[in-house]
């Protein structure tokens, strides 16, 4: 590892795809994530490796399809409308099952919105955003340094199960500045046995998501759901903080997990006992533990920056076992750690949720 230094986050994103291998990058400038576009055009280049700016997020997905298929790690990267663009191309990359990794650094919404924070994303990136029975692997950080050793992860992750893996931030995350150490340069990867790299001297290999046939197209499909029960499996991570003696536990990830924090330290010392439950992969989602969770506190507080998408996963981690209140912002509004901290209190005086809606 090298020594810190201060980066923004989205140029961080870009550093460390770099030393992770990554051969080949495509993108388009959208805020607020084109600073990682503009960064991987300099230094890709540097390192005589692929950099195109598409004509269009539609093209860029396309391209990271090809460059996955030719087997180089490869990535792209964008930010909320661009990433709805990209759904059909996404599950074109699922079923063909080659590794490939997306960035989504996401803004206000609906529609074109703005370009401040949000997490409205978070549906389509969990539960799979395109058409047909297809999830991704979903890593949710917090921090900068969390930033790097989850594009690197995600390249790590997509290599092992042959499928695309999202890394899902936030503007605030992608603009802000801190600390990180970056992990050394990898020697980029020679390309797999089931890469298209020409055939000659060898059969030939076909990689396609067109299966005309029904029952080898279900074939195809129960081979995607054994993968997926394996990432269920083997690649749930999740972060607890003061959870121990908690009688009320914040649910958040990402950004909102890290003003929560602040908030409960500040609970804390008003001896308000409460912790916080962070999920880093946001697919597959940590149903169990925080099942457990649910059955050792008196009431759950999930914060979003969305309406509520994470809520209904909480809810099915739950089973109903505990009282669960619900505080959002939305379209590019963050939350304060004093508006967290009035809910937490809210909540010990008995008091119905002081913004937006309350779930069991």
């Amino acid at each position: 590892m090298s020594a810190k230094m201060l980066m923004k986050g989205n140029e961080a994103i870009a550093e460390s795809a770099i030393r992770a291998g990554c051969q080949a990058y495509f993108g388009y400038p959208i805020t607020p994530q084109t600073e990682v576009l503009e960064y991987m055009s300099r230094r890709m280049p540097q390192l005589g490796r692929v950099f195109l700016q598409a004509e269009s997020e539609l093209a860029a997905v396309n391209m990271l399809y090809g460059a996955a298929c030719a087997g180089v790690r490869a990535m792209t990267s964008t930010s909320s409308p661009g990433f709805s663009l990209m759904q059909e191309g996404i599950s074109y990359i699922a079923c063909s099952m080659v590794p490939a990794v997306v960035v989504n650094v996401m803004r206000g919404g609906p529609g074109l919105g703005n370009i401040q924070p949000a997490q409205a994303d978070y549906s389509q990136m969990t539960k799979g955003g395109g058409h047909g029975d297809y999830k991704v692997l979903t890593l949710a950080p917090s921090t900068i340094q969390e930033l790097v050793d989850h594009v690197g992860l995600a390249f790590d992750l997509a290599d092992k199960y042959r499928q695309i893996v999202f890394v899902i931030a936030d503007g605030m995350l992608g603009q802000m500045m801190e600390p990180v150490e970056l992990p050394e340069m990898r020697e980029l990867r020679s390309p797999p046995a089931w890469a298209l790299t020409g055939a000659k001297g060898r059969p030939k290999n076909i990689i396609t998501s067109l299966y005309l046939n029904a029952p080898e197209l279900e074939k195809i499909n129960q081979q995607l759901q054994a993968v997926f029960r394996r990432i269920e499996a083997d690649e749930v991570r999740y972060e607890t903080y003061l959870l121990d003696d908690a009688d009320i536990a914040i649910v958040a990830y990402g950004t909102a997990a890290r003003i929560a924090r602040t908030a409960i330290r500040r609970a804390r010392e008003a001896g308000i006992r409460v912790g916080l439950f962070r999920p880093i992969t946001v697919y597959p989602f940590p149903y169990e533990a925080l099942g457990e969770v649910a059955g050792r506190v008196q009431e759950m507080l999930v914060v979003e920056m969305s309406a509520g998408q994470m809520l209904e996963d909480v809810r099915i981690a739950t089973c109903c076992q505990v009282p669960i209140r619900f505080f959002g912002k939305m379209g590019g509004i963050v939350p304060l750690p004093e508006d967290i901290l009035a809910e937490i209190e809210a909540i010990t005086q008995g008091k119905p949720a002081l913004v937006a809606r309350e779930g069991a």
